[in-house]
């Protein structure tokens, strides 16, 4: 079997993407190629998974400025050209789109090509990339069920994360644990929020304590703050706390934590189900598509979640909501188990099966 995977960008694209080429590899002893842009952090992920990487020119289309979209359309054609050349020489037996700048020209030529194709659309609603191909894709992927409905013969897989994040027990009793993070390079408005509450938290929930990624800018000023207000607490509202730069083991913290405060990205919201956390989401108002807002909207249906505005996150209305999830052990049981409901812990395995039944490939491996 052969098959290209197009797309990248960003953590959240390449990440499930690469679990879905390990699983085509494994089961079905695939040579997979990847298609990216020199600006992805595929040009990092990609080689040292040991995968190739050919790259095409192509720029953003969305909440960027008039000069970057005419760029990118004047990049368009060639990249399609390109991508068009690329499956020439390759000659996949699928071509399988996970969003971002280098999925669309790809999709497009293998749709134009006649080569069957998969959609991977891990946000509840779609990216530019993937509702560019929607009508004309052989088969899609998806994580929500209400992401169906933009496709032809859509399935709900889920989106693949470590098997760690599924292997995380239940947390019964001890310290009342909050993890806060916001991506890799944090998030300034979460941490900005958290060190405002501190005073007020600390009195809510005494005896708390708090894991707190701030990335690599606000490091140093949230270490400073919650050492400060620690100093002046008195000893009925002590708390502790571990402030640092990155995380490196997070099923590891999301293990500890009875509650989660962060961001709605496609794969955070994948690793909160398959780990059964309860989460106040902080939707990045920013996303392309409001996609992190109806990512956490989603989850709050379900009463997994309880979502807050990046507009509307004042202090006091954050610590009072924190301490009054983590003193309502029912409501976080509930909670965690509604989150568990959306998981997937067979999603690259399913995605890979989908992709192989498209391209009409058996596996050749239990």
């Amino acid at each position: 079997m052969r098959a290209i995977v197009a797309g990248g960008g960003t953590g959240g694209h390449v990440i499930p993407a690469l679990a879905i080429a390990n699983q085509l590899k494994k089961t079905y002893a695939a040579e997979v190629l990847f298609i990216g842009t020199a600006r992805g952090i595929e040009n990092r992920l990609v080689p040292a998974a040991g995968f190739p990487l050919q790259l095409v020119r192509v720029g953003a289309l969305k909440n960027v400025s008039l000069t970057t979209r005419l760029k990118t359309a004047f990049d368009l054609p060639r990249a399609g050209w390109d991508a068009g050349r690329m499956l020439n020489q390759f000659a996949p037996d699928v071509v399988i789109g996970v969003g971002g700048y280098a999925s669309g020209p790809a999709m497009l030529a293998a749709v134009v090509k006649q080569i069957p194709t998969l959609a991977f659309e891990p946000n509840v609603v779609p990216g530019f990339a993937n509702r560019m191909v929607a009508r004309f894709v052989s088969g899609a992927a998806v994580h929500f069920q209400e992401t169906a409905k933009y496709f032809r013969h859509a399935e709900v897989t889920g989106v693949p994360v470590r098997q760690a994040f599924f292997e995380i027990a239940p947390k019964r009793g001890g310290v009342p644990t909050l993890l806060v993070f916001g991506g890799s390079q944090g998030a300034h408005a979460i941490n900005d929020a958290m060190i405002r509450c501190l005073p007020v938290l600390q009195r809510e929930a005494p005896g708390i304590h708090i894991i707190h990624q701030t990335g690599e800018r606000d490091y140093n000023g949230a270490l400073a703050a919650y050492q400060s207000v620690q100093n002046k607490a008195g000893s009925e509202h002590v708390f502790s706390f571990e402030v640092s730069k990155f995380i490196d083991d997070m099923p590891a913290a999301f293990a500890r934590a009875d509650l989660l405060v962060c961001r709605s990205g496609a794969s955070t919201v994948a690793e909160i189900a398959a780990a059964g956390k309860p989460a106040v989401f902080v939707p990045f108002p920013r996303a392309a598509d409001d996609h992190q807002r109806v990512n956490a909207e989603a989850l709050a249906r379900h009463g997994a979640a309880v979502v807050v505005e990046e507009s509307k996150l004042e202090g006091v209305w954050l610590a009072e909501t924190i301490a009054a999830l983590l003193q309502d052990s029912q409501r976080l049981q509930r909670m965690s188990q509604a989150a568990r409901e959306l998981s997937h812990p067979n999603a690259a395995r399913d995605i890979a099966a989908m992709a192989a039944r498209i391209a009409g490939i058996e596996s050749v491996s239990a």
